[in-house]
């Protein structure tokens, strides 16, 4: 292969900082829902997601695509039931989890995505299951098991599962299942540009109003309220979505698997640092195994080019 085909390839490398972006911008999403708290779920998913899909055509229009990005939109079905199903599906389901069963239980079962990530990663053509990510992979999830059950009591409750809360375990489970698939099926779609989230982002915010309509009551936001759907639409829904497209498609998948561990710690030290929750010696422990994740699975780790 000459040197010319090898250099238009995507870096592994900074594709998969692209994903260390989104999951940093995913660790703000607790503390900036806290802002929209007041709102149908529903109508927050609708919003972010229509928001989402502006950045979209902005980010096109802004690169000298134009209408020329529409192009982007004429994709194999397949490309675009994944697309929607990724992003509508875990969504749908998470809030209908956090409707049915504690947060603290909902949390703990859809964070099995990361580990889902780097086990089904091993599925693709060329992969590769390495000690260093289960190992890392297994200390991130006992991270966030440190933090959740921290969090548990203060939830109002402990972690223990109950029957009562079937059906919200089931849809958390769902949402693993749902995220861990879409980013890892994501490989096979390398060639879709990320043009296209814009419209799978404008799908689920149709699909979110028109859940809305059919079940919710529609409430108008205060001043707060908008600023906060704007950052959450930009943020977490916007950039972070571009980003984990292209880290995803073109990045290492076991080790950022492995490394979405820390959005979900991450979110806890906003919320602490924010006043949002108490800071504890549980909390110091989880950040410690996290990061010591991060540091087992990403050891001797090179800047090899997407395949």
């Amino acid at each position: 292969m000459s040197d010319t085909t090898s250099a238009t390839r995507p870096s592994r490398r900074a594709a998969t900082l692209a994903g260390v972006a989104a999951i940093g911008l995913w660790g703000s999403l607790a503390l900036l829902s806290t802002s929209v708290s007041g709102l149908p779920p529903l109508q927050v998913l609708a919003s972010t997601f229509a928001i989402a899909a502006l950045l979209g055509v902005a980010r096109a229009a802004r690169r000298g695509r134009g209408l020329g990005a529409l192009r982007a939109l004429r994709q194999p079905l397949s490309a675009w039931l994944l697309g929607v199903g990724g992003l509508f599906g875990y969504h749908a389901l998470y809030f209908y989890a956090l409707s049915a069963a504690p947060p603290a239980q909902v949390s703990l079962i859809a964070y099995l995505w990361p580990l889902l990530i780097v086990l089904f990663s091993a599925a693709l053509p060329g992969g590769r299951l390495r000690r260093r990510h289960v190992a890392g992979a297994l200390l991130g999830l006992a991270g966030v098991w440190t933090v959740l059950t921290a969090g548990g009591d203060a939830a109002g409750g402990d972690v223990g599962l109950r029957a009562a809360h079937a059906s919200g375990y089931l849809a958390a489970l769902g949402c693993a299942l749902v995220w861990s698939t879409y980013s890892v099926v994501q490989r096979r779609f390398a060639d879709v540009p990320a043009d296209a989230v814009a419209g799978s982002c404008a799908a689920t915010a149709a699909l979110g109003l028109a859940g809305h309509l059919a079940l919710e009551r529609t409430v108008v936001p205060t001043a707060g309220e908008a600023l906060g759907l704007l950052a959450l639409g930009l943020g977490p829904v916007g950039v972070a979505f571009f980003a984990w497209d292209h880290a995803t498609k073109h990045g290492d998948l076991p080790q950022l698997g492995v490394l979405s561990y820390g959005a979900p710690v991450l979110s806890t030290l906003l919320l602490c640092l924010a006043g949002r929750a108490d800071a504890s010696p549980r909390l110091l422990a989880a950040c410690a195994l996290v990061a010591a994740g991060g540091l087992v699975a990403t050891a001797g780790a090179g800047d090899r080019p997407a395949t």
